[in-house]
């Protein structure tokens, strides 16, 4: 007795570009795809929702605001560009101006060039470098407001720790209040003090990155400490060191509490902030919120330049292939 049996004809594949099979158990590549984006934008919408709330509905009020004479008392009236023309004919907008820039300047190459040095040190077998490290990162996590505290009982003229040290050695006091130039030292210290452990935490970081061999390779050839240090060790640090330069810029420009607190922008003018300015005059005796807008909207172009050449940066050299 004889069983024929008859072969299974062979599975077809499915032709390139073609649209898989349909049916239960089975989604196609349209339905996959609005199903994926519907997931992620649900995972996003909490913080899209806050961030519509939080940051793009106050900054166009602000920016509507800064075209109107607007005032806690009465009604809003349009008044175009004055507000600017305004701003710009002030000698105390310049002078608010000119204290930023020279702030800037002295706190963040100051902070990041320590933050380096120290970084550079406890990447070392250095004793207790664990603790050394948490002491020096300390002051960023707590606030701003203790932060200018400190500094107040410290540069205080009257009860202030230095001016105390100086009078047990003989010297006169030091008019840390009444003199604007100490008054921006003051600030200037405290806020140095801030942030050189986030440039010491991003350093390290940094560090970790530098392959030993090229310092074994340099101190081969003759290299010193100090020559490795500024031929090897810099160059390799210019993406770290250009992130930080521009994180201390966006926050020199937002500086408010310890100038707040320390000084109140004064003695006169002498420690004014852009922010501090805004502050005032919206804030203040004559409650000018279109004014204050108006200077809100000037730091916020500011900003935006400095943010704008950290993007350009990146895509430079995301284009050449991360050469930096």
């Amino acid at each position: 007795m004889s069983t024929s049996t008859q072969a299974a004809p062979a599975a077809t594949p499915p032709t390139a570009g073609a649209p898989l099979p349909s049916g239960p158990g089975r989604t196609g590549p349209a339905g996959r795809s609005w199903r994926e984006s519907l997931v992620g934008y649900a995972f996003v919408s909490p913080n899209l929702v806050l961030l519509v709330l939080f940051l793009f509905v106050p900054l166009v009020s602000a920016i509507l605001m800064s075209f109107q004479d607007v005032s806690s008392f009465g009604p809003s009236s349009w008044v175009g560009i004055d507000n600017y023309r305004r701003l710009l004919s002030e000698d105390v907008f310049w002078r608010t101006l000119t204290n930023t820039l020279v702030f800037t300047l002295a706190t963040v190459p100051t902070s990041i060039a320590i933050g380096l040095v120290l970084a550079v040190l406890l990447d070392t077998a250095v004793p207790a470098r664990t603790v050394l490290r948490t002491i020096i990162f300390v002051p960023i996590v707590i606030s701003g407001l203790v932060v200018a505290l400190i500094g107040l009982l410290m540069f205080d003229e009257g009860v202030g720790m230095l001016n105390g040290m100086l009078a047990a050695v003989g010297i006169d006091d030091a008019r840390w209040q009444t003199d604007g130039t100490l008054a921006m030292v003051s600030v200037v210290v405290m806020t140095v003090w801030t942030r050189v452990g986030f440039a010491m935490v991003i350093y390290l970081a940094a560090l970790q990155d530098v392959p030993r061999e090229i310092h074994e390779a340099a101190q081969v050839d003759g290299a010193g400490a100090v020559q490795r240090f500024w031929w090897v060790t810099v160059p390799m640090l210019s993406a770290p060191t250009f992130f930080l330069v521009v994180m201390n810029i966006i926050w020199s420009f937002q500086v408010f509490d310890i100038v707040y607190v320390m000084t109140g922008g004064g003695p006169g003018n002498d420690t004014e902030m852009l922010v501090t300015y805004a502050y005032d005059q919206g804030f203040g005796p004559t409650r000018d919120f279109g004014y204050g807008s108006t200077i809100g909207v000037v730091i916020f172009l500011l900003t935006l330049v400095v943010v704008v050449l950290r993007l350009h940066r990146e895509r430079r050299e995301a284009r050449s292939g991360g050469v930096r």
